[in-house]
């Protein structure tokens, strides 16, 4: 069995949806069964494949989806049931096909409320801003903290419309005046978001959607095994380890969920158990973030001078613009991925794309380096025990280092 763990490096968008792709295509051509784990976040990740002809950006199915790579939402997982027609229908109408979505019944459910609250709450914050998505994925952490307002995906299967807008309108009635008053906010201070949060339209019309969105989920059976329906697993995670919950250094700008090693290895023991598999952090040649917080050497090269070209990451009013910096010293790039490694039971490799954006160079603080140069130096330290380089978007043109 292969298991690889698909690890961002930085702050997000590194391009985990390409090797996550890669992982897929390899297992498509050699015949085996591929299922590929969301196992963080929801509907806030942008995962990018790109074919011949077409690109797709993944929120909730996994990148491995243009594979026929089956997708799962581990239980930490929080989807947008209101948003996932749209990216299945979407998605069919590229591929012409399905894609099939089998999910934990514990995941905890994002709701229109959590989302409306999530834009309120930066909108309220102005130049103060987290960096959120606007999507709603802390806001539904923090009220599923409360099991008398979790709302499982599980739970939301079981309902009809009606008992679910019962639901979703108790909640809003004993649930949201607390928060927004733990928060600072006053529902009619609000503008927009203080109409949507009264209108009970909003929840029946969500709650309609997130019905028909739930009918296109297959419920994990308690007690399957995985082992023996997959000879090839990908844990394809979001957003980046700097992001990580635990991360302080960079609080509070982080995301509510664990982005490294954390979930795929506690998965593995319960559905894998004694298998090792291959950590594969992904990294772009040069740093990113898109949303406020701090980024070291933001400015310590020119984008314009290179080929940087980022169709997905767009300004938005959430994140404003993508920035850039090179990486800092060749020690302070591994240092996240070792400590996220510690003691680990896995093989660490390193995938640098965007590798043609820097004519085949790593950006460092320290100045550039190129790209298998780099690798080398890192195995020979002993740092990772191999490595791949992607110099276009497309992940047959993806190469193993060392070939």
């Amino acid at each position: 069995m292969k298991i690889r763990i698909v690890i961002g490096k930085n702050f997000g968008d590194e391009g985990k949806g390409l090797a996550t792709d890669f992982f897929a295509a390899e297992a498509q051509k050699a015949a085996a069964p591929c299922l590929v784990i969301r196992h963080n976040g929801g509907a806030q990740a942008g995962h990018t494949v790109d074919l011949p002809g077409c690109r797709f950006i993944f929120h909730q199915l996994s990148s491995g989806s243009f594979r026929r790579a089956d997708t799962l939402w581990a239980a930490a997982f929080l989807p947008d049931l209101y948003k996932l027609r749209e990216e299945i229908s979407d998605f069919a109408a590229l591929a012409g096909f399905y894609p099939r979505l089998l999910a934990s019944p514990e995941c905890r459910c994002v709701l229109i409320d959590d989302v409306l609250v999530n834009m309120a709450l930066e909108t309220a914050r102005g130049s103060r801003r987290h960096g959120s998505c606007g999507m709603g994925i802390n806001e539904a952490v923090e009220r599923s903290a409360e099991p008398e307002f979790a709302l499982t995906l599980g739970a939301v299967a079981g309902m009809d419309c009606d008992t679910l807008i019962g639901e979703m309108a108790r909640i809003r009635r004993e649930y949201l005046p607390r928060r927004l008053e733990a928060l600072g906010l006053r529902a009619e201070d609000l503008g927009e978001y203080g109409e949507l949060l009264q209108n009970p339209f909003v929840i029946r019309n969500a709650a309609e959607e997130m019905c028909r969105g739930a009918e296109a989920v297959q419920l994990l059976p308690e007690g399957t095994s995985l082992s023996t329906r997959y000879s090839n697993v990908i844990f394809e995670g979001a957003q980046g380890l700097l992001l990580d919950s635990e991360y302080t250094p960079y609080a509070p700008h982080l995301t509510s969920s664990r982005t490294g090693l954390t979930n795929p290895l506690s998965l593995c023991r319960s559905w894998f158990p004694g298998e090792t598999p291959e950590a594969v952090y992904v990294s772009r040649t040069y740093v990113t973030r898109h949303g406020a917080g701090p980024l070291p050497h933001e400015g310590g090269f020119d984008p314009a001078a290179y080929s940087i070209r980022d169709l997905t990451n767009q300004p938005n009013p959430w994140q404003g613009a993508l920035r850039f910096a090179p990486h800092g010293s060749f020690a302070d790039f591994f240092a996240p991925m070792l400590t996220d490694s510690d003691g680990a039971a896995v093989s660490r490799s390193l995938m640098l794309t965007h590798c043609n954006e820097t004519r085949g160079n790593i950006l460092l603080a320290e100045g550039s380096l190129p790209v298998d140069a780099f690798l080398c130096q890192a195995m020979t330290q002993g740092l990772i025990t191999g490595g791949y380089t992607s110099f276009s978007p497309y992940a047959e043109q993806i190469t193993a280092f060392p070939q």
